[in-house]
C-alpha cells in the first residue's frame, strides 16, 4: 500500500471531474478512470457553422451556487452568460395550436390572477380550482411523499397535471409525474405544502421574503457559459493529472481492480451511474448495491436542427415550446436556442433544439417540428446526441432510500458517492457532490 492519499474517481463526467479538480486543489492527486474516450459525460459542446451546440444539458440553474463557486475559481466567470429572460415565453402544444404559459407561472403555480384568467391552456373548472387553492391550510399528511402527479391534482386538478406539471418534467427530467416523487423531485413546493398548505401563497410569502432581505428579487433563471458548457471540461481538464480510459471491475477496500489488474486505492469515488455503482460494491456491500441498482433512470436523446435563417419563416419569439404526453407522437420539448442565449446563433441562422426519448425517429421528430411551427425547410446540418440511461429518477420513496444509501456508505469511509442519482441531477449538484467527496478525503488524510 502507498503512504499517502492514493485515491481513484470512477466517472469522468462533472461530477467525478469535480471531484478529482477538488482533490487537487486539496494537494491531493487522484486517479480518474473513465470507459469513454473523452470527458465531460452528458456535457459534449461542438461549434457549427458558427453555432454552439450542446448535446446535453444547455445550462444550469442561477439560483444554486456551486456551479458559479466553480466557475470563478476556474477564472471563467466573464465568459458566463444569462438566458434572454426578457423574451422568456415557452409555448404548450394543444388542441393543434402553441398556447404560452400564463405569466407569472411558476412551474404550476399561478401567482397572478388575471394571465391564467385569460389563458386558454386551461378550463374554467382548473381557473377556479386554482383560485380556491390559495385558502388551502396545511392538513394532516401534509409534506408527505407522494407522485408528482398526485400531488398537483390534490391542490390545482387533473388538468394542471396534463397540461403542466407532466410537460414540464418530461422536459427536465424525461420522467412521468406519476411515478416521480414530490419531496425529492419538486422539495420546495413539498415545504410549501407543509408550511402554507396553499403553493400560491408559498411562493408569493418566498417571494416577499426574498425582497424584504434586499435580495434581488428576480434574475436570470438560468446561466451557461458563451462557448457552451464544454468549457468547463476545458478548464478543469489541467487539474486532472492521471487519467486512464478503462472499465472498472470491482472495487474493495483498499484496493480497485481495472482492466484486469488490481491497484492500490486508498478511497474510491464512484461517480458513475448507480447501476453502474451498484455492480462494482457488490462484492462490499449486497444490501447497499440493492439500493443503488433500485435508482431508476431514464434514455434521452437531443437533436438540434440547423436552419439558414432566411428559410425558416417563424418569428422564434420564445423559449420554445413542450409537447404533452396527451398531445405527444415523437417530440417532446424544442428549444429556440438563439432566442433563448445570446452568442449562441448567428444572425444568419436559427438552431432548433429537440428532446425525445432515446430511440425515436429523427425524420419523424423533424416532421412533428414543421407540423408544430408550420413550416417547411431543409436543415443546414443535424446533431444527433443519445443519451441510454443517464437521467436518474427520484420516483416515490427515494429520500428514504438514499438516506438508507448514506447509512450503508458511512460504514465504508474510503468508499464515497457522487452524480445525478441522489440528491439533485443538474450541474450545480454534481459540483456540489464531488466537491464534498474530495473534502472528506482530504480531512481524512488517509
Amino acid at each position: 500500500m502507498s503512504s499517502g492519499p492514493n485515491p481513484f474517481v470512477i466517472g469522468g463526467g462533472i461530477s467525478g471531474l469535480s471531484a478529482t479538480y477538488y482533490l487537487e486543489r486539496s494537494g491531493i492527486t487522484a486517479t480518474l478512470v473513465e470507459r469513454a474516450p473523452r470527458l465531460g459525460g452528458v456535457i459534449t459542446t461542438e461549434v457549427v457553422e458558427g453555432c454552439v451546440i450542446e448535446g446535453g444539458p444547455d445550462s444550469f440553474l442561477a439560483a444554486k451556487p456551486w456551479a458559479m463557486d466553480l466557475i470563478r475559481e476556474l477564472g471563467l466567470d466573464t465568459d458566463v452568460i444569462a438566458s434572454n429572460d426578457d423574451r422568456r415565453v415557452t409555448y404548450i402544444w394543444k388542441g393543434g395550436r402553441l398556447v404560452p404559459l400564463p405569466d407569472g407561472l411558476m412551474m404550476m403555480v399561478p401567482t397572478k390572477i388575471m394571465p391564467v384568467a385569460v389563458s386558454s391552456l386551461l378550463g374554467w373548472g382548473t381557473k377556479i380550482k386554482m383560485g380556491l387553492e390559495y385558502f388551502h391550510k396545511p392538513g394532516e399528511g401534509a409534506g408527505r411523499d407522494r407522485s408528482v402527479a398526485d400531488f398537483v391534482a390534490e391542490h390545482y386538478g387533473q388538468e394542471a397535471v396534463d397540461y403542466l406539471a407532466e410537460p414540464l418534467l418530461a422536459g427536465v427530467y424525461g420522467g412521468d409525474p406519476s411515478r416521480l416523487s414530490i419531496v425529492s423531485t419538486l422539495p420546495r413546493f413539498a415545504e410549501m405544502e407543509q408550511r402554507f398548505g396553499s403553493l400560491t401563497r408559498g411562493v408569493l410569502a418566498a417571494r416577499r421574503q426574498t425582497n424584504s432581505n434586499g435580495s434581488p428579487g428576480g434574475g436570470a433563471l438560468f446561466k451557461t457559459l458563451k462557448g457552451g458548457l464544454g468549457q468547463l471540461v476545458d478548464a478543469i481538464r489541467p487539474f486532472v493529472k492521471q487519467v486512464r480510459t478503462a472499465n472498472v471491475e470491482a472495487v474493495e477496500r483498499g484496493r480497485i481492480r481495472v482492466d484486469g489488474q488490481w491497484a492500490d486505492a486508498s478511497h474510491v469515488v464512484l461517480a458513475c451511474p448507480a447501476h453502474e455503482a451498484a455492480r462494482l460494491v457488490s462484492g462490499v456491500d449486497a444490501r447497499l448495491a440493492e439500493l443503488l441498482a433500485g435508482v431508476e433512470y431514464a434514455s434521452s436523446m437531443t437533436v438540434a436542427f440547423g436552419y439558414r435563417r432566411q428559410n425558416l419563416h417563424h418569428p422564434l419569439n420564445g423559449f420554445g415550446f413542450l409537447v404533452p404526453k396527451r398531445e405527444r407522437n415523437a417530440l417532446v420539448a424544442c428549444t429556440w436556442v438563439g432566442t433563448k442565449f445570446p452568442f449562441r446563433v448567428p444572425d444568419s441562422h436559427a438552431v432548433l433544439r429537440c428532446f425525445a426519448q432515446d430511440g425515436a425517429d429523427v425524420d419523424e421528430l423533424r416532421r412533428d417540428l414543421e407540423r408544430i411551427m408550420g413550416f417547411k425547410a431543409e436543415p443546414a446540418f443535424t446533431r444527433v446526441s443519445r443519451w441510454p440511461r443517464s437521467m436518474a429518477q427520484y420516483t416515490v420513496g427515494h429520500a428514504q432510500r438514499v438516506e438508507e444509501i448514506k447509512t450503508r456508505v458511512a460504514r465504508h469511509p474510503w468508499l464515497h458517492l457522487a452524480g445525478n442519482a441522489y440528491e439533485g441531477i443538474g450541474i450545480p449538484d454534481c459540483i456540489r457532490m464531488g466537491r464534498d467527496a474530495a473534502a472528506k478525503i482530504a480531512k481524512s488524510g488517509q
